[in-house]
């Protein structure tokens, strides 16, 4: 295991905008963190910087308390895993799994018992004798994991290495990992623009968005509280509804978003911005997620503006089985709601809607 520092850590190529621009992150020893961002955000140029693959133009990079931008990748400890499993065609399961070991001289029980132990892991102990011409791509990418992981690396860099394969093969694969890691618990740094994968997996995450670092946190922070409307719309599925007006605070204990159609859609007390005064109106963006939008099948006009709601157009619906996403019109503005699946609307049905107290992020508008 080791704890990594990055202190203003930048890398350009060339004229255009940095890969990376002034990281600033501590990662602590023994930690999962999901580097998370679209692509062209930095998070594979940040591997090769850590993996000792590529230099920074600009910063520091520490890896317990040693700088480490000069030392070369042999000596830095690092295990990586890229997207397109690399296996040596000429060597079996076995052989590529302990491709590492070999090379750092470990005596031949010791590579045994090793192999062993990530094939029961890994499910990988009816290929050992197999090449890699004869295994699926969920098959090879398993063998490189065992091949990283078995040689016990202080940190292991993961370059989307789910990302070309299905659902449920991902899916498994996410809980080997999370349960090897657990076990030999290596500093493990997992990039992927899924953020589906990265709230799995990271016990913290860390989002770039054009090789600057918005946010890091708990996969709960990140998705209940993001830092900016960036990290709103890229975190969750569907994205968080950004609504456009005006905030007020009343003497009444509740906060109003005015929309620009001068509708007002409520909040309650404990979702007031911070620093607002009684009576004071700030331009802002209203943060809602899909599923804090409440819905009320309700026809009745009344409802509109009674405990903040307001009357909405259904534009379309999407089942996803478990749920129904709908598409609204609220006041002009486009908004998404999540609610359960047996919920029955049809387009242009008029519906209240109310915003779960509690549950509402602001941004400056």
């Amino acid at each position: 295991m080791a704890s990594i520092a990055l202190r203003g850590v930048s890398r350009r190529f060339g004229p255009d905008a940095p890969a990376l621009d002034g990281l600033d992150l501590s990662i602590p020893s023994g930690e999962r963190l999901a580097v998370l961002g679209p692509s062209g955000s930095g998070k594979s140029t940040l591997l090769r910087l850590l993996a000792g693959l590529d230099r920074p133009t600009g910063g520091e990079i520490w890896f317990d308390g040693k700088q480490v931008d000069d030392v070369p990748a042999h000596r830095r400890d690092v295990g990586m895993v890229f997207q397109n499993p690399t296996l040596h065609p000429h060597l079996d399961v076995t052989g590529n799994v302990e491709f590492g070991l070999r090379a750092r001289g470990v005596q031949r029980a010791e590579r045994r018992r090793r192999v062993e132990e990530v094939a029961e892991l890994l499910g990988l102990r009816d290929l050992l004798g197999r090449s890699p011409g004869t295994l699926s791509g969920g098959e090879r990418q398993r063998a490189a994991i065992g091949r990283a992981i078995a040689r016990r690396p202080a940190v292991l860099l993961l370059d989307e290495p789910f990302s070309s394969l299905d659902l449920p093969l991902r899916t498994a694969l996410r809980r080997d990992l999370v349960e090897l890691h657990e076990r030999f618990r290596s500093t493990l740094i997992h990039v992927t623009h899924d953020q589906g994968e990265a709230l799995a997996l990271g016990e913290r995450v860390a989002i770039l968005d054009r090789g600057r670092l918005v946010q890091v946190g708990s996969p709960r922070e990140v998705y209940d509280r993001p830092a900016t409307p960036f990290a709103a719309r890229f975190v969750g599925s569907p994205p968080m509804n950004l609504i456009p007006g005006e905030v007020s605070w009343a003497d009444d204990g509740r906060a109003r978003c005015i929309l620009d159609s001068g509708k007002i859609l409520g909040a309650a007390a404990e979702d007031t911005p911070p620093g607002l005064a009684v009576g004071e109106r700030r331009r802002v963006l209203m943060g809602v997620r899909p599923e804090h939008l409440r819905i009320d099948t309700h026809d009745d006009p009344a409802l509109a503006g009674s405990e903040g709601r307001l009357t909405a157009t259904v534009r379309r619906t999407e089942d996803h089985g478990d749920a129904l996403i709908v598409m609204l019109d609220v006041a002009g503005i486009p908004a998404l709601a999540r609610v359960e699946g047996g919920m029955v609307l049809a387009p242009g049905q008029r519906v209240a809607v109310a915003v779960l107290p509690g549950r509402v992020v602001w941004f400056p508008g």
